[in-house]
């Protein structure tokens, strides 16, 4: 058994998403998650229990994580109002950074991050998931052989009614927005775009830069459609992306609409649907045209197990970025813009 390297990884934040992310180092050989911190000492304990923490690699508070020596990569898996802070922080620490989606609250901060990333030899990604999984690289390799033909146009949601409940005589009833819920709070990066939107908007440029010669920082962002709730948050909202007046895109994020979280992709010889876009659980690919056919694509692993894999491989080859298709700074730059467009008139 020869000697596999190791990426030592470290959690700020501890909430349900690093929950999930932890579990996907289960059958890791080139990571290992090494360090975990939060304020909060029930969440330090468990964690520490559930994953066999050593004791001094759990730290209540996010700088001593930072300094610790022994740690590679730090993923930010605090709410939305903290990642640029803290990217910055670990920036300043030569800590390689994993940011939980969306990596800034706006595209200013997002600059500002490209900025401070610029002479360094740090690897930074944003955390779309989705595009580790090989469901996605089966969509890649099946629009690279040409199986709908010349891309046109595609639509992708992803929305969940979270806010109806009925009564007990049936009717539908809105939830009261709870303005200190991370969700509804606009101070802390709430709404349906940044939670969700973002996901769609990363697709979108994914596909879109599969045409080839298209301009992908040629973008309009049209037709927006918005409903703000009562404590000034988007939840349920629409646009159409126009790459380079190549290609089209419909998107789509809501809190009040079980929108799902299909993307079809409308090509000149037919068209590819996926069903579970974002968590791909089923993985079933769907393709109509000269013929239709179903992929059934196998995976038998967390999610995030794919996402951990292909970051710490890049992280032993000292990128700057993830591997393909991981989100480059290039892309997390844009994704930041059109989310800028679509949240502000």
């Amino acid at each position: 058994n020869s000697f596999v390297q190791k990426v030592n990884w470290g959690i700020i934040g501890l909430g349900k998403i690093a929950l999930k992310f932890s579990e996907g180092f289960k059958n890791i050989d080139n990571a290992k998650l090494l360090g975990i911190s939060s304020k909060d000492n029930k969440k330090l304990k468990k964690f520490k229990e559930d994953f066999k923490i050593e004791n001094n690699f759990c730290f209540n508070n996010y700088e001593n994580l930072l300094e610790c020596k022994d740690i590679d990569i730090i993923y930010i898996a605090l709410p939305n109002s903290l990642h640029h802070e803290w990217i910055i922080k670990c920036i300043e620490k030569e800590k390689k950074i994993l940011v939980e989606k969306p990596a800034t609250l706006n595209f200013s901060q997002m600059k500002d991050v490209q900025n401070k990333l610029l002479n360094k030899n740090l690897l930074f990604t944003e955390a779309f998931m989705y595009r580790y999984h090989p469901q996605i690289i089966k969509v890649i390799k099946l629009i690279r052989e040409n199986a709908i033909g010349k891309l046109i146009s595609m639509e992708s949601f992803f929305g969940m009614d979270i806010l109806t409940k009925k009564n007990l005589f049936g009717f539908k009833k809105i939830k009261k927005l709870n303005k200190d819920s991370r969700l509804y709070n606009k101070d802390l990066g709430g709404g349906a775009i940044l939670d969700l939107g973002c996901y769609p908007v990363s697709i979108s440029q994914l596909i879109a830069s599969l045409i080839p010669d298209i301009d992908c920082n040629s973008i309009k962002v049209l037709n927006k459609k918005k409903e703000i709730g009562s404590t000034g948050v988007d939840l349920d909202s629409y646009a159409e992306l126009q790459f380079d007046n190549k290609f089209k895109s419909k998107i789509g994020a809501s809190f009040t609409k079980n929108l799902g979280k299909e993307t079809r992709i409308i090509g000149e010889k037919g068209e590819l649907l996926i069903e579970n876009t974002w968590h791909g659980d089923p993985s079933i690919i769907k393709i109509k045209g000269e013929k239709s056919y179903e992929i059934n694509v196998k995976c038998n692993e967390n999610i995030f197990s794919y996402e951990i894999r292909n970051i710490s491989k890049s992280v032993l080859e000292n990128k700057k970025e993830s591997i393909y298709p991981g989100m480059s700074l290039v892309e997390t730059l844009l994704n930041m813009k059109i989310l800028d467009e679509w949240l502000n008139d």
